[in-house]
């Protein structure tokens, strides 16, 4: 891609006539260009709109948009699964304006019915999104890595904290063993943390295996907690970087900060975790 041209001219010529293949592959292009200009280092940090519950599509890209964000995890409120033709065609053109990529969706659950699995594949398909974050039935893995292989699209396991399906490291490394390359983690580390378990050791014990991260941070190592401004509580922000670089990250995967706490109003606190991210980021940059 020609350095002379920017985001915008990107999004002016490509918006008009974009089938849902040529539209992602457009913002292939826009994330490659962005990882190389943003201010996280080129990782591709977001946030999962769940943050943002409390308030619409369009307000809350609008907000993603003043955090200077550029990537988005989506939640079925935000886009819902059966979204097709004009519904989505206007929840593509509000990303598109905003500037920002559809990273991730979820959280998706999944059983043995193939063929209802099959529709979430397919959703993402004419959405142009390559990772789902999930939370399968352990009955659901022969059907997924069928699907994996056709779709091309990435199942990422989302730990629900204690007494969830995969609360433990090893509850997911268990799951994914011998499984479809595609089908991996998103690791929610804020999760982990409740469930006394180390979110970086995580990432080391699930290398190759990593496609998202729901970033959150918590005040206590136990079930009943709440969320924290990320580096202030219990998780290791700067060794949580370090191990993305080192563990190769992709670049086409999710990293969302997700805070949910303070669910009204959240934008504050966002920001200032977005803030600790660059300083960890910063650090990791010149270890």
């Amino acid at each position: 891609m020609s350095s002379k041209l920017n985001r915008r001219s990107l999004l002016i010529r490509g918006s008009a006539a974009l089938s849902a293949t040529a539209w992602f592959q457009h913002w292939g292009d826009f994330a490659l260009a962005s990882l190389r200009e943003d201010e996280f280092g080129g990782f591709p940090i977001g946030a999962q709109s769940y943050s943002l519950r409390s308030f619409n599509l369009v307000e809350a890209i609008r907000h993603l948009q003043g955090m200077g964000l550029h990537f988005v995890e989506l939640y079925s409120k935000h886009m819902p699964v059966n979204a097709q033709g004009k519904q989505l065609e206007e929840i593509q053109q509000v990303l598109a304006q905003a500037e920002i990529k559809l990273a991730a969706h979820g959280v998706s659950g999944f059983t043995n019915d193939h063929e209802k699995n099959r529709l979430v594949f397919e959703f993402a398909r004419r959405a142009g999104v390559r990772n789902i974050t999930a939370n399968p039935q352990p009955d659901a893995f022969d059907s997924l890595d069928r699907l994996c292989e056709e779709y091309d699209v990435r199942i990422a396991i989302h730990n629900h904290g204690p007494g969830a399906l995969y609360d433990k490291i090893s509850d997911v490394k268990k799951a994914v063993k011998d499984r479809h390359p595609n089908v991996g983690a998103c690791i929610d580390t804020g999760h982990f943390i409740r469930s006394k378990e180390d979110p970086v050791q995580a990432i080391y014990d699930l290398k190759g295996r990593v496609f998202g991260l729901h970033i959150k941070d918590e005040e206590k190592q136990e079930k009943n907690s709440h969320n924290v401004i990320i580096g202030t509580g219990h998780l290791d922000l700067v060794g949580m970087f370090r191990a993305l670089k080192k563990t190769d990250f992709p670049a086409d995967g999710g990293l969302s900060l997700e805070y949910e706490a303070n669910p009204q109003n959240p934008i504050d606190d966002m920001k200032q975790c977005l803030v600790a991210a660059k300083e960890a980021i910063a650090k990791v940059a010149t270890s």
